[in-house]
């Protein structure tokens, strides 16, 4: 049997918790660096042809989120993200109302109530040479 000192039996122990506490960082380290990021969300849509969308309609888009205006003014795209900070709003009677904080929009997008200081976004709206619609979200695409 071998025989340990109290000294040796308390630095054997020590130096088994520091290397689990190593081990434990190290892989807690290499958990961190190996992240995987989420891949970007898609910034073009195609929706489908121009005829979905006649003069004189008014068709929101959930999954853009954008409304689809085709008026007199001819047929555009307008986002459907407050520009204060950055919710979902929806549709009413007078237009769109953010959820969050109370900001209101006229029917074409304009800004009528704060606390957003600016109009909502307009998209970029293109017909592609197979006839059909696409929209682009994104900020270099916006018009």
């Amino acid at each position: 049997m071998i025989n340990f000192s109290r000294r040796d039996f308390l630095k054997t122990i020590t130096n088994s918790l520091f290397a689990i506490a190593g081990i434990t960082g190290v892989s807690g380290l290499i958990r961190f660096l190996s992240y995987q990021f989420d891949a970007a969300p898609p910034t073009e849509f195609d929706i489908g042809p121009a005829v979905n969308y006649p003069p004189g309609s008014r068709t929101v888009l959930a999954n853009i989120p954008a409304v689809i205006i085709n008026d007199e003014a001819g047929l555009r795209a307008v986002s459907l993200v407050c520009t204060h900070l950055g919710c979902t709003i929806g549709e009413d009677l007078q237009g769109f109302a953010c959820p969050c904080h109370g900001s209101r929009f006229d029917p074409n997008g304009r800004m009528v109530k704060g606390p957003a200081a600016k109009s909502l976004e307009k998209l970029r709206i293109e017909e592609t040479p197979e006839g059909t619609l696409r929209v682009y979200t994104a900020q270099a695409g916006a018009t």
